[in-house]
């Protein structure tokens, strides 16, 4: 996949592959001169949520703008793979997971012969940052989100979505929500070297009176969607699918992060459960270590993404 960075505005290229059981998502940046650097895609992982989910290590940052093709990852399913990027970013696409998804489904999803692992929310956990509060918490089955916005631009005002994920959900309710801000928040950014990528093309904008996109919204409450979105990207990084209920008000990336990361710290709050290994598909052969063969079918302001 191709497109540009939605704050650095540079070129990059994108290839989802395949990787072993266990191994997670990892990024990988190549660079023309044939220099690669690795990334696991968790919360230790995290350098920078300021206007977007930025990973890297010790030699600083290596990727910005994870979350949407890690929403749809998780969103589809999966729970192994490797995204190559040659650039400082992940290309924004149209704004939304939707991009991903049909990669995905255009390269097919291998099923391996070992259980899926996840995490099991024990007991609440709960942060607040300024007036922004978030908690994950035990749930019967399954992750749900449960995200509250509250804009003073009234435009957007006010407004929520609750999502119980699976690929089905994520697929119909979520993916093709778009990236969202106001235009008075341009200037700003701009400034600060961001959003250097922004167009009508890859993000919904508003004034403070109006939509400005002339195609209208995709959902009456798309940026309560988007925001949903963005939990299912940085709550990806724990490494593992999470099976609790996450509810956030005001929230962003620093949220979703902090409350992860408060999880994590938490040994007590969580634990790791298997469930039954997949079924394999008729047809299909082992290779290597499980792996199974064959094919089965913000950009404008801080709390945005």
């Amino acid at each position: 996949m191709t497109g540009v960075g939605v704050h650095s505005g540079l070129p990059v290229s994108l290839t989802l592959g395949p990787a072993s059981i266990d191994a997670g998502f990892i990024f990988v940046r190549r660079t023309p001169g044939g220099y690669e650097r690795e990334v696991q895609a968790t919360a230790k992982s995290v350098i920078s949520t300021e206007f977007a989910t930025v990973l890297g290590d010790c030699e600083g940052p290596l990727v910005s703008t994870a979350e949407h093709v890690l929403a749809a990852l998780r969103g589809m399913g999966i729970d192994n793979a490797t995204i190559d990027v040659d650039g400082p970013e992940v290309p924004i696409m149209d704004g939304s997971a939707a991009p991903f998804v049909a990669a995905i489904d255009r390269a097919g999803i291998l099923t391996q012969s070992a259980p899926r692992r996840f995490i099991q929310v024990l007991k609440r956990v709960q942060v607040s940052l300024g007036d922004a509060l978030g908690e994950l918490r035990p749930h019967a089955s399954g992750f749900r989100a449960e995200v509250e916005i509250d804009f003073a631009n009234p435009v957007i005002g006010r407004q929520e979505f609750t999502l119980d994920l699976t690929p089905e959900s994520f697929r119909r309710d979520i993916c093709r929500a778009r990236t969202f801000g106001c235009m008075n928040d341009v200037a700003r950014l701009w400034s600060a070297g961001f959003a250097l990528g922004a167009s009508f093309e890859n993000s919904v904008v508003f004034d403070e009176e109006r939509l400005l996109n002339t195609e209208g919204l995709r959902y009456a409450d798309e940026c309560a969607r988007h925001k949903v979105l963005d939990v299912v990207g940085d709550l990806a990084l724990a490494g593992l699918p999470l099976l609790g209920a996450y509810r956030s008000q005001r929230g962003g990336h620093k949220l979703n992060h902090a409350v992860l990361t408060a999880l994590m710290a938490d040994r007590s709050a969580w634990r790791v459960v298997e469930s039954e290994p997949a079924r394999r598909p008729r047809g299909h052969a082992e290779i290597a270590r499980g792996m199974v063969g064959g094919m089965v079918a913000p950009a404008y302001g801080p709390d945005v993404s």
